[in-house]
Order: C-alpha cells, then structure tokens, then sequence
C-alpha cells in the first residue's frame, strides 16, 4: 500500500492506495487477523546516480545531514543536469555503480536523501492517522534477486530473448523481464522476489497488493510466474489484487493543479484543514467550543472527509474530487456522520449516564422495543458483523460507508418519534427513558466502530 518513490513528494495519486489500504487493515486486525502492513518504496534505481551526484558537488561535506528544503525541485535540479550535461551524466552512472557496490561513501549519500524523504512520508501519514507501517523498499529485496535470478538460471526456467531473459507464464499476454539486456533487474525480478519473501519468509497466507487498477495485467502475471515457478499455489496461499480507480478533477479529466501539475497531498490536507475550519466558523461552532475542541473537530473534518470521499465511492471505479460535496453536512458525508455522532454523545451527556451505568443499565433492565421506529433502529444495528464479513470477502469499502449512513437516517427517525429525556413543563421533573439511552449508547459505539476501521477521527463535541 501507498508505495511513493523516494525523492518525490507524495501525491494524489498515493491517496487512495493509503486511504483503501489503511482501512482493509485496520478491518482485518479487527476481524482477527494478525496485519503486517508494507510500504513497498521506490528507494532503488539509476535515479539515485544522478541525486548522489548532484548531492555530493552541492554539498561536498555531506556527512551531516544536508539542509535541503525542497527535494522535490532537488531531483528536479538533477534530472535536468543529468539529461543535459554530458559530464554529470556520467558521474551520475558511475554514482550507480558505486552504490550497487556498496561503497560506504555512497550509501551514506543515498541514506541521507532517503532520510530526508522519509521524514516528508512521516508527517502525511502521521497526519492520515497511520501508524506501524513498515517500509520495505526496493533496496531490500536486492541481495535476494541476485540469489533469485542465480536460482531461476540454474533451473534453465528462463528464456532468452533478444538479449534479455524472460519468463513467460502460460495464459498471459506479455512475459516477465528477468533480466535486461545489460545485465540489470526490473520491476518484474522485483515483485516476483517480493512475492516469493511475504510468501516464505514472513510466512504469510494472504497477501494483498493495493494499487490502482492500471497494474492489473502486470501483477496477474506475476502471480501466474510465481505460480509457474512453483513457489506459489493457490490452494495453499491466498494473493489477490485490489485495484482501484483514480481520482478526477471536478472537470472529470485527472486530478490536477491550475497549472497542470500533480497534486501535492500535503497541499491537499493543508487545503482540506482550511476549508473545514471556514465551515466551521460559518456556523459559529468557534463560540459553542473551546479552543482545543475546535482544533479537533477542524481535523476531524478535515481529514475524515477526505478519507470518506474515497471509501464511501466504489473502489473499483473512478471518482470526482470535490471539496464543496464532501464538507456539506447533508447527504452520505463524513461532516452528517459526524454531526449525527456528536448528537448522539450529546444526548447521553444530558442523560447524565456515564459508560459504566449504561453497561449495568444493559445487562439488568429488560430491552422492550415497542415503537416500531426503536425495533428499526435495533435491527439496523445487527446488520454490522454481516456487513465486516462481506467486506472481507470483496473489499468494497463503500457497502460500510453506505451501512453508517443508512444507521444515521434510522436513528434520525428513531430519535424524532421516541423520546429519550422528557421533561415536565409544569414541575420540571426529568424522565429518562433508560432502554432509548441503551440504544442511543449501542448506535454510537456502533457508528464509532465503523469509523475507526475508516480511519475516520471521531469528537465529542463538533
């Protein structure tokens, strides 16, 4: 999941691989299975010469860590270097041999940038909320190729090919390039040696790929080389790609700036923090809340309603970006879902019962529903495990978004027909209906569980 390349900021394009990929882990960990969540960098490949190269004549001294701010127009300061000056060009090929030979000078240089890079990736996914998420870049798995590829040729399993070695499942359109015709790895070596680590060293039985729907045919067929080469059966393993579409402009054409540029995520969350605070204000929540609470319901929005744009859309197919849809506090949002939480906490607070009475409250007092909305209300909320459970079959997200809108609307009708707190206008005595504040309890955990398996940050207060 997310996988950005070293060097490069993340984008829009990285959203819905970390959004989708976040959430299917967070579902499976509740479901009981033990997650081992893997960022799969670009931290390898003939790029790095050109970044060492222009790295070691900016910064000669650069065994502390060098002070770029921007390494975005750093790589692009070396690209243009490497395709025009014909002497850069060739210390940035013989940068990448030296850090294919693991010259110390090197890999220092290159650590240092992917540092730098990592600290951007951190405060993305600190901000989304993601945590204990492993990276393994191309870098790791390189020592394993060259055993790899070693093993492959001695089992005379690979064919040549105007110079190059391929392996060519059976049924599938292209082949895989093992080898390049000047003796180099790709991407294909990469993933088949990945594939064949999750599978036999991590031991794992079920490994999902989420990324977008563009690299369907090229991961199908490395898993029908990975099957052909007999490490992996799928009666005994479980691989499977969950694709998804990609994010558009509001003009239905790819997501972009003004300018044509890629969208940065951090300008998209920066954006997204200052429109829900703008939402906020206009509805004068800064005089009902503190300063701190304004603070989180302002993230809370922010970030979930990006978060619940991308899930609440089947993954499977393109979606429309759109700033102004996903903070209206009408319809199937995260802004409603999270209004009709913060209702739900509110009456509880003014029922003056806390969690541990509720709890006694449901297991001494008999659960009568009479009204037919409270019956309504409480099969609504059964309907969670059957839905979890579908979901891990098909990863379409949306069926769980579309579940937490439907049980707001259901306790929206529950709560205008039955009376949960009634006071008596002429004595001022306050009755509270102890089964409706159960039921109000059960809506909200539910609705919270849904959300923390969205990713989505509840409040008390909004």
């Amino acid at each position: 999941m997310s996988s950005p390349n070293i060097a490069k900021e993340m984008h829009v394009g990285h959203l819905r691989s970390t959004i989708i990929g976040e959430s299917i882990s967070r579902l499976l960990s509740f479901l009981g299975h033990k997650v081992l969540k893997l960022n799969h960098l670009g931290d390898w490949g003939t790029q790095f010469g050109m970044l060492i190269a222009h790295l070691k004549e900016i910064y000669p001294d650069h065994k502390t860590a060098p002070p770029i701010s921007d390494l975005q127009a750093f790589y692009k300061t070396s690209k243009t270097r490497y395709d025009e000056e014909k002497d850069f060009n060739q210390r940035a090929h013989m940068a990448v041999v030296k850090l294919q030979q693991n010259d110390p000078e090197y890999v220092h240089a290159w650590k240092q940038i992917c540092d730098i890079s990592r600290k951007e990736f951190d405060d993305v996914y600190h901000r989304l909320g993601i945590e204990n998420l492993i990276e393994r870049g191309e870098s790791f798995y390189q020592s394993r190729m060259e055993e790899f590829v070693n093993d492959l040729k001695s089992q005379n399993v690979l064919q040549e090919d105007e110079g190059r070695l391929i392996l060519w499942p059976p049924k599938c359109e292209v082949p895989l390039t093992v080898v390049k015709s000047d003796g180099g790895f790709t991407y294909d070596t990469s993933d088949l040696t990945a594939l064949l680590q999750r599978l036999h060293e991590e031991k794992a039985d079920w490994v999902l790929y989420v990324v977008d729907m563009g690299q369907s045919v090229h991961l199908n067929t490395v898993f029908a080389g990975a099957e052909m080469l007999g490490y992996y059966n799928p009666n005994v393993h479980k691989v499977q790609h969950i694709g998804f579409g990609v994010v558009l402009g509001e003009d239905k054409k790819k997501f972009k700036t003004r300018s044509g540029d890629t969208v940065r995520l951090v300008d998209l969350l920066d954006e997204g923090l200052e429109r829900a605070k703008n939402r906020l204000l206009e509805k004068e929540r800064n005089k009902e809340l503190t300063e701190a609470e304004f603070e989180r319901a302002q993230k809370a929005v922010a970030y979930g309603c990006i978060k619940y744009a991308d899930l609440s859309h089947s993954r499977t197919i393109d979606y429309v970006f759109s700033f102004d849809r996903m903070l209206d506090d009408k319809g199937n949002t995260a802004v409603y879902l999270l209004y009709a939480y913060t209702r739900i906490r509110s009456i509880i607070r003014n029922a003056g019962y806390s969690e541990k009475t509720i709890n006694e409250i449901s297991k001494t007092v008999p659960l009568i529903f009479e009204h037919p909305m409270e019956l309504t209300l409480a099969k609504a909320l059964c309907r969670l495990p059957d839905i979890l459970l579908k979901i891990q079959n098909d990863f379409l997200l949306h069926s769980l978004c579309d579940y937490l809108y439907d049980l707001s609307c259901d306790f929206t009708n529950f709560y205008d027909a039955c009376y949960c707190i009634e006071r008596n206008q002429e004595t001022g005595d306050v009755q509270i209906n102890k089964e409706r504040i159960v039921l109000c309890e059960a809506t909200a955990r539910v609705m919270k569980c849904g959300f923390d398996i969205l990713g989505i940050e509840t409040v008390e207060k909004m």
